[in-house]
């Protein structure tokens, strides 16, 4: 009768046990599913750029050997290599927690107790074999084998491993994202250092245009044609563009550098092809629908396996409050006396224990970590929001900056023209003492900003497409 009041008891003990356990915070989440337009602002095609590989968009040869050495020595990608590496290995470890853990254990000991004392005179009672008695001191020898495992009822290590896999996906597509902005940081500081070097070319030959416009001015003061002050003027001409010469040169110092830095690299000389800058045109952008960019940009995978690891993580949190299941179990041999060790079966052992375990009192913890999982899934549907509206927002920009370029590049190539046709009438002109020397001077410097802009403009419309390139998604195929 007491067997039954006992074991009628202890079942609903288990059963408030469970019921306390279950009785979980409830917090909102939000979950929301943000779509893209249908099509960009300027931009109706299906296809999409993104899918051409780099070393197909890339066509200078010497650009893609750079490119080619960025990603074998590149330390930023080398650091995301072994986060792939750190992720992979946290799937082995709550791969590991789902499968029970086995170990074994040789053991060998001493003890001596009191004579007086219950296991003392149980020991000096106890005779092994008629005559002789246990030893005293008494020894300990064992070799066994043990066993822990938990029940996964509620998911908790399944869901755990789950999200270490979501984790280490989003680790890859890092990597991905981290090769396409390399990819395209070497590009753009390529196109700059190309653009430098015609540069410093356009200086050159205004410091020689210069100083010839110099020496008629020398020549024509001799002549009592024109003051100290034209010919001042002009030498402050030809002193400007030779510090201006230097501060190039300076420039195109510090890209090599930023490229070698890229690299991996010592500082050394970039290989390239200065000639035809200007004759340099950009690729056809083929933009695709804006949905695709939730399949080939990078971040935005990234962001949404993160979004799935933190949904997974609140599941995890919330098992917590569920009773756990763990089961212990050992085999082995244990003697006072190593030639008893294998005797069978005096010197078996072997155990085999459950226990459901779930927290009543102090909870706060695990309810503080609850709340906390809660959060960081909140922080992943706003951070992947955030992605696909930054990416979005990314190619309209370069779309419309690609627009704008073409038709200023176009404006500013008739700008130079004139300015080129310009000089020599302004010089004409002067010789013929039908123009003043400030007429010439101001003709040159607009000339040489002119020709200096074009450059730049043919800069930034290479690095817009290099840009949109990356935006879309390319270059980490």
């Amino acid at each position: 009768m007491n067997k039954r009041k006992i074991a009628r008891d202890l079942g609903v003990f288990v059963i408030c046990l469970a019921v306390a356990s279950c009785r979980i915070p409830q917090l909102s989440t939000r979950e929301e599913n943000r779509s893209v337009p249908g099509s960009f602002d300027q931009a109706q095609d299906t296809t999409n750029m993104s899918s051409v590989q780099w070393r197909e968009f890339f066509k200078d040869k010497n650009l893609a050997d750079l490119i080619d050495t960025a990603l074998k020595n590149n330390q930023e990608l080398m650091i995301t290599l072994q986060e792939i590496e750190i992720a992979r290995n946290d799937i082995k470890n709550r791969q590991g927690a789902l499968l029970p853990s086995v170990g074994a254990r040789v053991g060998a000991g001493l003890e001596k107790v009191g004579r007086y004392t219950s296991q003392g005179a149980g020991d000096a009672s106890t005779e092994i074999t008629p005559g002789k008695e246990v030893p005293d001191p008494l020894a300990d020898f064992t070799i066994a084998a043990y066993a822990n495992w938990e029940a996964d009822i509620w998911k908790k290590l399944r869901n755990s491993k789950k999200a270490a896999i979501s984790r280490y996906l989003s680790t890859v597509e890092g990597k991905n994202f981290v090769i396409t902005n390399l990819i395209g940081e070497v590009a753009n500081s390529y196109y700059e250092l190309l653009a430098l070097d015609n540069q410093l070319v356009i200086v050159k030959q205004s410091i020689e245009l210069q100083q010839n416009a110099l020496e008629i001015v020398k020549i024509q003061k001799e002549a009592t044609k024109a003051t100290e002050l034209a010919v001042q003027k002009f030498q402050a001409e030809v002193l400007k563009s030779q510090s201006l010469e230097f501060d190039i040169r300076q420039q195109i110092k510090e890209t090599e550098n930023r490229i070698n830095f890229l690299l991996g690299r010592f500082p050394q000389e970039i290989p390239r092809d200065k000639s035809n800058f200007l004759q340099l045109l950009p690729e056809m952008v083929n933009t695709g629908i804006p949905s695709q960019l939730l399949a080939n940009r990078p971040d935005i995978k990234k962001a949404e396996l993160e979004l799935q690891a933190a949904k997974l993580d609140v599941k995890v949190a919330k098992a917590e409050f569920y009773p756990s299941l763990g089961i212990t179990a050992g085999v082995g041999f244990q003697a006072f006396k190593p030639s008893y060790l294998f005797r069978f079966p005096e010197s078996l052992l072997y155990s085999i224990a459950g226990d459901l375990a779930s927290p009543l009192i102090n909870r706060n913890a695990i309810k503080a970590e609850f709340r906390n999982a809660n959060a960081r899934q909140l922080q992943a549907i706003y951070n992947y929001e955030r992605t696909i509206l930054n990416a979005y927002l990314e190619v309209s920009t370069q779309l419309s900056n690609i627009n704008n370029l073409a038709k200023s590049y176009d404006l500013k190539s008739k700008q130079v023209d004139a300015l080129n046709r310009s000089i020599s009438i302004a010089n004409d002109l002067f010789m013929s003492a039908r123009a003043d020397y400030f007429e010439v001077l101001m003709t040159q410097r607009d000339a040489l900003d002119s020709k200096l802009e074009l450059i730049k403009t043919k800069k930034e419309q290479l690095n817009a497409v290099v840009n949109i390139y990356r935006e879309l998604g390319g270059g980490w195929k």
